[in-house]
């Protein structure tokens, strides 16, 4: 039997035929040619190994995944995402220190071997024989920069990792054919510069640029000695020589770098030794990744632009192809967000509704004509804690909001007259509009099979002086329900349909509208954005775009930039210049002297619509200024809040309505986003005032003039009084589950309250 050494090591026998089987591996390799079915030592029988030939030729080297920046519209950073924190550099960009450094302590004789180190295999041969284990590896700074490309293109698929970091013959050689070949094709500088950016230095840096920039808060360019010396001593076991949870394990394993980097010759010794001295003087700067980090409350528009990319097909044929480029980063994606727009919404959200309230407001602003999201934001910080939120509020499901979005309430009714201007009906047009009435029956759809009141259900307004007849104006002022079932009842509800499909209007989640009457008391639920949009096209004077929040998009692999083609706005004429401008027309008044005087804006053109839900679960307020479309929507997510007697941002509030508390948000945020900016003025048409009568009737601007009016919760004009007189309670309920939040109800119930 062979004699062990006395130190308990393998004898020179078992040496020797360790000694023995790497060299026919390594000669095998270097040969080129096939490993035997059984081959040596019986390894090839256990599957380990796959011939030689037969490995592919080519090693795919997967584009490096890296960050995304994510711009506003003047170029200002929004946010940085990325699945590795990665930014490529060139050699050039890489201190001369560091080069050396990782050279020096990894493979020290990389400069003079090909991709395998005969020298290397043998000295670790040794080594390890004398230690009994695996004390040193004889892989070559070209091995390793192979196996992080297999690790790379694993990403992060936990099975896919495993069989890139396996320990087996069969990946061994695999690594040493692909070595060959990256040593032919790329040369020792290039090798270099790859390994530096590919690999991992611990704490969420990928690469050596990120390592800089998270230790030392520097590029990598600018490293020192020691500095250097610190980073490539944590290569080789990231987690235990991290400087951020263990300094003196650390600074041993950096001194270590040094010392090797003097035994090479690469810096004196005494040098090395003034290093050695140094204290690791970390600047650490913390990971920032993700939209949770977005500036100026971007967070949830940042999300939207994440799943704007990943369902757009234009970005890729699949879903899984767009997620692929989007994990794969080194995209700079230049949206449309103004941050004047965006700080200004954020400002007045935070203002008027605080963190901690019972309910929660989002607010959305579009420039009509281009579609271009301006602003975006939410009283609910984005985030995983108490009163915060992953619900982008603003937008549909589909793309990261809420199941079902929210009743519109009175914010409907310009649809409806929109649809009743195109299909003829004067400005002017008159309806007996009762207090009470049962929904008109039947009323014509788009199938051809008509609507028919069953259940004798009725509608009333908000109390029992408000009996016609009423015109449109009055009407929409006043906000008469009876007056706009009578008027759907009389255009049929194709019409309707049809305006609100050409003005994008799904419910939130996205399916059509039903065709029932109770739709123009907006019992649907929408979403913000739906609804900035959708008025935009009155701003734009009958023109719809659909809203669009990327400008542009580069994408780097490697050192090369190349240009992604992005989704563009699709306008598109929906209604008459006519009937924009009547329409506008008749929301002027709003912002005058109507319940929505305390969302008007002195300095501009401005027009809008509020809007109050049944139980007051949801008030809206959506007005325009010919250059700028907004919607403030304030309530409970979970549709659960009714609110009456709340405190919202710091103020009591017996009762809320649209021109209260959504109202003011508006105005806030307008008034920021457009200042400095120039005031168009609306093409507006002379509408006939109904005859006066003895029901108060002012003579200001609009139908009830600055101190008349009924009182009504919904009107655009004639609410309230001019000393702020009381407002009243509804006077009729819903069935439960007729509204349709988020507990999903089908939307078949009578409607939402008025204004």
């Amino acid at each position: 039997m062979p004699k062990k050494r006395s130190g308990g090591g393998l004898s020179p026998m078992q040496q020797a035929a360790k000694f023995l089987g790497v060299s026919v591996l390594a000669g095998v390799v270097l040969a080129g040619i096939a490993l035997p079915a059984a081959g040596v030592f019986g390894l090839a029988a256990k599957g380990s190994v796959e011939g030689f030939d037969e490995i592919p030729a080519n090693l795919k080297r997967p584009p490096l995944s890296q960050r995304t920046t994510i711009l506003d519209s003047k170029g200002g950073q929004i946010a940085q995402v990325y699945s590795r924190d990665r930014t490529v550099v060139d050699l050039k960009d890489i201190s001369p220190y560091m080069q050396k450094a990782i050279v020096a302590i990894e493979d020290s004789r990389f400069y003079e071997h090909g991709a395998i180190d005969l020298k290397g295999v043998l000295r670790a041969l040794n080594k390890n024989a004398q230690s009994g284990g695996v004390a040193q590896g004889a892989s070559t700074l070209t091995q390793q920069y192979v196996k992080n490309v297999f690790v790379e293109e694993a990403g992060d698929d936990p099975t896919k990792v495993a069989q890139a970091t396996q320990q087996t013959l069969g990946r061994k050689v695999k690594e040493l054919k692909f070595a060959i070949q990256v040593e032919q094709e790329l040369g020792k500088k290039k090798i270099l510069e790859n390994y530096l950016n590919i690999t991992f230095f611990g704490e969420q840096a990928y690469g050596i640029e990120a390592a800089s920039q998270r230790y030392f808060s520097k590029h990598a360019k600018d490293l020192t000695l020691p500095e250097s010396a610190l980073l490539a001593g944590i290569v080789q076991s990231p987690s235990r020589y991290d400087p951020v949870n263990d300094e003196a394990e650390a600074t041993r394993r950096r001194n270590v770098v040094l010392q090797r980097m003097a035994e090479v010759g690469d810096v004196s010794q005494a040098e090395a030794d003034q290093a050695k001295k140094a204290p690791l003087r970390l600047k650490i700067t913390q990971p920032r990744n993700g939209c949770i980090t977005a500036v100026s409350g971007a967070n949830f528009f940042c999300k939207y632009v994440e799943q704007v990319f990943l369902n757009d097909p234009v970005f890729g044929a699949s879903r899984e192809e767009r997620a692929k480029v989007w994990n794969q980063g080194g995209l700079t994606v230049r949206t449309t967000l103004d941050p004047q727009a965006q700080q200004s919404v954020q400002a007045s959200l935070k203002k008027h509704v605080y963190q901690s309230d019972a309910v929660a407001a989002a607010s959305v602003l579009v420039e009509p004509g281009t579609g271009r999201i301006m602003g975006m934001g939410q009283s609910k910080p984005y985030g995983y804690g108490k009163n915060e939120t992953e619900i982008n509020y603003s937008v549909g499901n589909a793309m990261g909001g809420s199941n079902f979005g929210f009743p519109t309430g009175s914010t409907f009714k310009p649809f409806v007259a929109a649809a009743a201007l195109e299909q003829g009906r004067p400005p002017t047009q008159q309806y007996s509009s009762p207090y009470k009435m049962e929904y008109p029956s039947p009323v014509q759809t788009c199938d051809g099979r008509p609507w028919t009141n069953q259940d004798h259900t009725q509608v009333e307004n908000e109390n029992e002086s408000e009996k016609g007849p009423y015109r449109m104006k009055e009407a929409m002022a006043k906000s008469i329900n009876t007056y706009f079932v009578q008027l759907i009842s009389d255009i049929g509800l194709c019409p309707v349909a049809n305006m609100t499909d050409k003005l994008h209007v799904v419910q939130g989640d996205g399916s059509k509208l039903p065709e029932k009457p109770a739709i123009a008391l907006g019992s649907i639920g929408l979403s913000p954005l739906t609804m900035a949009s959708a008025y935009a096209a009155f701003a734009d004077r009958g023109t719809y775009c659909t809203p669009v929040a990327i400008q542009s998009i580069t994408q780097r692999v490697g050192n090369r930039e190349k240009s992604l083609s992005v989704p563009k706005t699709t306008c598109s004429r929906v209604m008459s210049q006519k009937t924009a401008d009547t329409v506008n027309t008749l929301l002027q008044g709003v912002v005058d002297s109507g319940t929505g005087q305390q969302a008007g804006l002195s300095d501009r053109d401005n027009a809008g619509k509020t809007g109050t839900t049944d139980e007051r679960k949801n008030a809206w307020f959506v007005g325009y200024t010919p250059n700028l479309s907004g919607a403030v929507w304030v309530g409970s997510a979970t549709q659960k809040v009714k609110m009456i007697n709340i405190r919202i941002g710091g103020v009591f509030n017996p009762l809320v309505y649209g021109g209260q508390v959504p109202g003011p948000i508006w105005r806030d945020a307008m008034t920021g986003a457009l200042a400095g900016r120039p005031a168009p003025s609306f093409n507006l048409i002379d509408i006939p005032d109904p005859e006066k009568d003895n029901k108060g009737k002012g003579n200001g601007k609009g139908p009830g003039g600055p101190t008349g009016g009924t009182g009504d919760i919904g009107g655009l004009i004639g609410g309230g009084t001019s000393d702020g007189g009381t407002f009243p309670t509804p006077t009729f309920s819903l069935p439960d589950g007729f509204i349709q939040g988020q507990s999903g109800s089908n939307g078949n119930g009578i409607g939402g309250r008025r204004g």
